[in-house]
């Protein structure tokens, strides 16, 4: 029940949807769904979703896994090793901040079945869509009832975050039904540092980098995948002006000659180890138990993506290979960019 894993979903509609699988959702089919912003919403509601981030906040940050879990929906409670783990990962970075909560959003879905795609259109729009205070949610599977989506702000000495938590109304409770620590910034950089940085490498033609570079910079913008705004709807924007064609994306994928072999790429994505800034792709495989082959194959890979693209020499430290087999198990290997010959 964590963020933190990017997704082609999440990047590619750009008026209408951002991914992530949060609450433990089940069903199909379609009815209503309606949004309220904080000035729409009766103050007493407001308050009281308030209230409750800030109590659920403070129970994560002195790692009150016990307390979350009594006062979370079933389905989440009976599934909740994720949300611990997360607490407990975040927890050093909580204690002591500064947390604000913005102004909650209400989404109501009605029917007698769970939507299939409950879309929440929230806030004003104009006539080229979303206004600086709109907001657009997508959630799959959701079953009919009342959420609060409150954001907050997490500002510390060890980080800079967000915490986004989902909460259901259950009676005149809001019970938690999803929990997102997401943070603001990848290798010390906020995402104003990374959208300045595309839209360089983007007057330079060095698209690959350009859009590796907007991908980060949607990530960090959006405090959850699911929510879109009109900050991430513009960056997305220049994210596909800049897309080259040979970047495995929405589920498709790129060949890569390596070697005398053909390697089908799965995915390719910016990743932040310490202050470090590598780019890592992912490939199929049949079969990874072999890890000396395997080690082989992944360097091939790295130096055969490099050739293909050596600007990524000038925005990445490292490069990262990852063979994937149809089960998931998978097998990495990295490599500097300084050791790539």
């Amino acid at each position: 029940m964590a963020s933190g894993v990017r997704s082609e979903f999440a990047l590619r509609n750009r008026r209408r949807c951002r991914r992530w699988l949060w609450l433990l959702l089940l069903g199909a089919s379609s009815h209503a769904q309606t949004c309220q912003s904080a000035a729409d919403m009766d103050a007493s509601v407001r308050t009281a979703l308030e209230t409750v981030a800030k109590r659920y906040f403070e129970m994560s940050a002195r790692g009150d896994s016990a307390a979350l879990k009594q006062n979370s929906i079933a389905s989440v409670a009976a599934s909740f090793a994720g949300i611990e783990a997360a607490v407990k990962e975040n927890q050093s970075a909580f204690t002591g901040a500064k947390a604000t909560v913005r102004p909650p959003f209400l989404l109501t879905a009605d029917g007698p079945e769970p939507l299939a795609r409950a879309e929440f259109l929230c806030g004003v729009f104009g006539k080229l869509g979303q206004t600086k205070d709109s907001a657009v949610f997508v959630l799959p599977n959701l079953p009919r009832g009342q959420y609060g989506v409150t954001i907050i702000d997490v500002n510390g000495d060890k980080a800079v975050m967000t915490l986004t938590l989902v909460l259901e109304q259950e009676g005149s409770d809001w019970k938690l039904a999803g929990f997102f620590p997401r943070s603001s910034q990848a290798a010390g950089h906020d995402a104003a540092w990374f959208t300045q940085r595309a839209r360089d490498f983007k007057t330079k033609s060095q698209n690959h980098n350009a859009w590796l570079y907007y991908r980060e910079a949607i990530f960090l913008t959006a405090p959850v995948d699911v929510m879109s705004t009109l900050a991430t709807d513009q960056l997305y924007d220049e994210a596909q002006a800049a897309q080259p064609a040979d970047v495995p994306v929405n589920g498709n994928t790129v060949d890569l000659s390596a070697g005398g072999k053909i390697y089908h790429l799965t995915e390719i994505f910016m990743l932040a180890v310490g202050n470090d800034l590598d780019v890592e792709v992912k490939y199929q495989a049949a079969d990874v138990s072999n890890t000396a082959r395997t080690f082989q194959e992944n360097t091939a890979v790295i130096k055969a993506l490099v050739a293909r693209s050596p600007e990524l020499r000038e925005a990445f430290d490292g490069v990262v290979a990852r063979a994937v087999e149809p089960s998931g198990h998978d097998y990495g290997s990295l490599m500097a960019m300084k050791d790539i010959k």
